[in-house]
């Protein structure tokens, strides 16, 4: 087989207006509002800039509030299905940190920040991360029907599976926020939906 036309290597990387906008952020955010206040923020900079849909996560030391990681949905900007905001946080973190591994020997329980609750495919990452806590800032019907994203077939018990791998899923308390995010993100009429073949 000639192997002059594969692909060998694939990549993605964040765009400048995040680390633009993360230079005012501090560098722990103690409380999970603070914490669920900034993936709001980045989600609804990341449809605007056109980087991808309405998503953000971050990975921060759950005691120290430190932030490892930001990601936001890179889907557009990078043409990869598989960059969604919690795999983009997870990878960025794995690779700031030397580890597959993020509950791993000698490491400060870590948590990823999300402004939705993941889809399948982001389920999967969040569950074998090795994160000790997801904090979500809502979860429910409105995202679909606010943007027209597939989120595709979600376990409904997918919080208890989380449980039962030791990782603490919370609700907070600021989920209008996010659905004003996924609101201002449906009224507009140049927006790409992409799922693929166009099922929701």
């Amino acid at each position: 087989m000639d192997t002059s036309a594969l692909a060998l290597s694939f990549g993605a990387s964040l765009p400048a207006w995040v680390p633009d906008l993360l230079a005012d952020v501090p560098e722990r955010l103690a409380s999970d509002d603070d914490r669920v206040r900034l993936v709001n923020r980045l989600a609804d900079r990341n449809h605007r800039e056109g980087s991808g849909g309405p998503f953000a996560a971050i990975v921060v030391e759950s005691g120290t509030g430190r932030i490892v990681s930001a990601g936001v949905n890179l889907v557009l900007a990078s043409n990869l299905s598989g960059t969604h905001a919690e795999a983009v946080a997870l990878s960025l973190a794995q690779t700031r940190l030397g580890v597959w591994d993020l509950g791993g020997d000698g490491l400060p329980p870590l948590e990823i920040v999300v402004n939705w609750r993941p889809c399948v495919m982001c389920y999967g990452a969040v569950l074998w991360s090795g994160v000790r806590r997801l904090l979500l800032a809502g979860d429910g019907p409105e995202l679909e029907k606010l943007t027209g994203f597939d989120e595709g077939p979600m376990r409904e018990d997918w919080a208890d599976q989380f449980a039962a791998r030791g990782i603490e899923v919370v609700l907070s308390p600021l989920r209008e926020e996010a659905v004003e995010v996924f609101r201002a993100y449906g009224a507009r009429d140049d927006v790409t939906v992409y799922n693929a073949r166009g099922g929701s």
